[in-house]
C-alpha cells in the first residue's frame, strides 16, 4: 500500500479571494446624531462573580435602547474590549461611550475618546 505522489496528477487549487471586512470606524460612518453617554455598572457588582460580565453587557443594552430608542444597533469591538478585558468577574465600574446614529438610523457604539 505504498502511494506514489510523484506520479499522481497534482490537483488544482482555485485560489479564493478573501475580501476583508474593515471595522467600521467612525470617521467612516456620516454622523446624524451623536451623544455620549457615561453608563454607571455599580448594580453590576451585586450579582455572582462569574455573571458579572455578561450582566454588564446587557445592562449596557439596556440602557442604549433606553436611551436612542432603538432596537438594533452595534458594539464596536473596542467597547467589547473594554468591559471584558479584566475578566469575567471585573468588569468596569462605569463606562463612558459614544452612541453615533448614521442616516440609515444604524447606531454605533464607540468608546468616548479622552482629549
Amino acid at each position: 500500500m505504498s502511494s506514489n505522489k510523484s506520479s499522481e496528477e497534482p490537483e488544482e487549487v482555485e485560489e479564493i479571494e478573501e475580501v476583508e471586512e474593515k471595522p467600521v470606524e467612525a470617521e467612516e460612518v456620516e454622523v446624524v446624531e451623536e451623544k455620549f453617554y457615561t453608563i454607571n455598572l455599580r448594580d453590576v457588582w451585586t450579582t455572582p462573580r462569574g455573571r458579572r460580565t455578561p450582566k454588564a453587557i446587557r445592562v449596557l443594552k439596556d440602557y442604549i435602547r433606553r436611551h436612542m430608542k432603538v432596537e438594533d444597533f452595534k458594539i464596536s469591538n473596542e467597547v467589547n474590549q473594554m468591559v471584558w478585558g479584566m475578566s469575567l468577574k471585573k468588569p468596569p465600574r462605569r463606562l463612558i461611550v459614544r452612541a453615533v446614529k448614521d442616516k440609515e438610523g444604524n447606531v454605533i457604539i464607540f468608546p468616548a475618546k479622552s482629549t
